[in-house]
């Protein structure tokens, strides 16, 4: 499976952005970027899912959902889904394209921007990771994402 973690901008609302990346052929998740501790966070979160998936501990019927779950280190969906979804008005966004290999963000009028990815105590602190011993604000999303496992024993 190809899987792409990317920023965006624009104006386009979330569900013409969701039916643009379905049409491309592929799947896609968008989170809100206020809450997205860089690339490695997300990636970490889908590769739980997917293991989960594979093992059969996983709490939700599609890696989509499990990965929303595992990003928002919680085990309740509409928790989850509520924290990382984008909020309204929220001009950025950032996409978890599966099997898409050209987003083609110029046919919808979004520009791509990593840096909306970057990292912060303030975002940490947002998605709810624990801010110990001077660790970095992504090594506390990974550290997040991680222990959603030990909520589902």
């Amino acid at each position: 499976m190809n899987v792409q973690v990317i920023g965006i901008k624009g104006e386009l609302g979330f569900d013409d952005i969701i039916k643009h990346f379905t049409r491309l052929g592929g799947d896609v998740i968008l989170f809100d970027h206020d809450v997205v501790c860089g690339r490695d966070h997300i990636l970490s979160a889908v590769m739980h899912a997917e293991r989960a998936m594979i093992e059969g501990t996983n709490r939700s019927k599609t890696l989509l959902t499990e990965t929303i779950l595992y990003a928002a280190g919680d085990r309740q969906i509409g928790r989850a889904i509520e924290k990382m979804r984008p909020k309204d008005g929220n001009k950025g966004m950032v996409a978890v394209l599966f099997d898409i290999d050209d987003p083609k963000l110029d046919m919808i009028g979004m520009k791509r921007c990593d840096e909306i990815m970057e990292s912060s105590y303030s975002k940490a602190e947002k998605l709810g990771a624990d801010m110990f011993g001077g660790i970095s604000s992504e090594d506390a999303a990974l550290e997040h994402v991680a222990m959603a496992d030990l909520l589902k024993q």
